[in-house]
């Protein structure tokens, strides 16, 4: 009996220091972002059973102490605290961002403390890259096409989300231009509208309208004769000239006009004066000129940004955004089975499971959960629990302490009673 009380207290002392270990690196990480704790679970160790004979026939056994059973995450999300970076992200429920290595091992955590490094790719503080889906619309500094939106791609074609520092949204060459408002009546008055019109090139050129009453008019309507000209923009060229002739009704209305197309530079531009009342109109009425084109000038890039899709935004100095990314969020069959790397970061194993995307009812990638930028998720440790179950573990620890020295010091009388 006095060996099966030195080998419980001892058994003890090991599997209470373990989870002292576990418990104070539980508070050390308190602070740490993305933090997973961990709990640790015990077994008994028997040594042999005795039935007892008693009115309930109850089986009772004989045991030597306790071992450290398994090492648990503990479930749950943590915190939520707001920052001011966008490229701060938190997942609210279940999942795990996916990071690779300098040794192009990917690894996982929940700690969304991503930034942009100086090659503008979407890394970790330590350098790691974040995986996600690319969404193809870049080739090499041009920006091929505005993209709103970038679905989630398959699990297989996730990739380290790397982007180039000096990117350019193309011109887009205008292709219409609208006018609309009333023409003066004064006899010998000139109409004149203008409106800015974008070539391939990406120059900012001019295309002037001018009316001026047809001579002689023909009753009952109006007719006008119609310049226009693309210019420009210092004014020394003059790109194209068209002539037309617009005619409208007695109560102003327009009823047609021979415009088609004008060449802005080597782009076909549509000249639209509209239909009856709405657009360019002739009568007494008093409506401003009006005149819009489509088109858009080149822009530089100015920065990227995650939003709240945590897709990865390109911003522009002409005022255009386009999505360029998605960050990919993976799941597990058995998180518990994660192995763990460091304090933040997992790798996948055979208890865990391959990673895996969840997928919706028309079998598309999706989070299934939220992800949300300006956030991150603090450790998932309450700090009162570990530091009560600390306290337990250290008074339980300093029982089996004294077991061993009660033990020793019932086996040195022993042999001295045999002495």
């Amino acid at each position: 009996m006095m060996t099966q009380a030195f080998y419980t207290g001892l058994t003890g002392l090991r599997s209470n220091q373990t989870a002292i270990d576990v418990t104070s690196n539980n508070i050390a990480n308190i602070s740490t972002t993305g933090f997973r704790g961990n709990r640790v679970e015990f077994s008994s160790i028997f040594e042999e059973a005795i039935n007892a004979v008693s009115a309930s026939s109850v089986n009772n056994s004989i045991g030597i102490g306790t071992v450290v059973n398994s090492t648990q995450m503990i479930d749950g999300v943590g915190g939520l605290k707001l920052t001011e970076n966008s490229t701060d992200l938190a997942i609210d429920g279940d999942g795990w961002f996916g990071v690779k290595n300098s040794r192009n091992e990917t690894l996982y955590t929940r700690a969304g403390d991503f930034v942009f490094d100086k090659n503008s790719d979407l890394t970790t503080n330590d350098g790691m890259y974040v995986l996600g889906t690319m969404t193809g619309n870049i080739d090499g500094t041009i920006l091929k096409k505005k993209v709103e939106q970038t679905q989630l791609g398959e699990i297989s074609a996730q990739e380290s989300l790397r982007f180039p520092n000096i990117l350019t949204y193309p011109a887009i060459a205008t292709q219409n231009s609208k006018f609309s408002g009333s023409l003066h009546m004064n006899d010998g008055d000139k109409n004149i509208f203008v409106t800015s019109v974008i070539d391939a090139n990406n120059n900012k050129n001019s295309l002037k309208l001018e009316f001026t009453k047809a001579v002689p008019q023909v009753l009952p309507g109006m007719q006008w004769d119609v310049v226009a000209s693309t210019i420009s923009s210092d004014g020394k060229t003059v790109y194209d000239t068209k002539n037309a002739v617009a005619l409208f009704d007695a109560k102003g209305a327009m009823i047609s006009n021979t415009f088609t197309t004008i060449d802005n530079n080597g782009s076909a531009v549509k000249i639209d004066l509209g239909s009856e009342f709405n657009g360019v109109i002739s009568n007494r009425s008093v409506q401003p000129m009006v005149s819009h084109s489509d088109g858009l000038r080149a822009g530089d890039l100015v920065g990227y940004d995650v939003n709240s899709n945590a897709e990865v935004i390109a911003t522009f100095t002409n005022g255009e955004q386009s999505s360029v990314g998605k960050i990919a969020l993976f799941h597990f069959q058995n998180e518990q089975g994660l192995e763990q790397i460091s304090s933040t970061k997992y790798s996948s194993s055979s208890n865990s499971g391959e990673a895996l995307f969840l997928k919706d009812g028309d079998g598309n990638s999706v989070y299934g959960t939220d992800v949300l930028n300006f956030t991150l998720e603090s450790s998932n440790v309450l700090l009162s629990n570990s530091l009560t179950e600390l306290i337990l573990l250290q008074r339980s620890f300093d029982s089996n302490s004294k077991v061993i020295s009660t033990a020793d010091q019932m086996m040195q009388k022993a042999l001295d009673m045999d002495a």
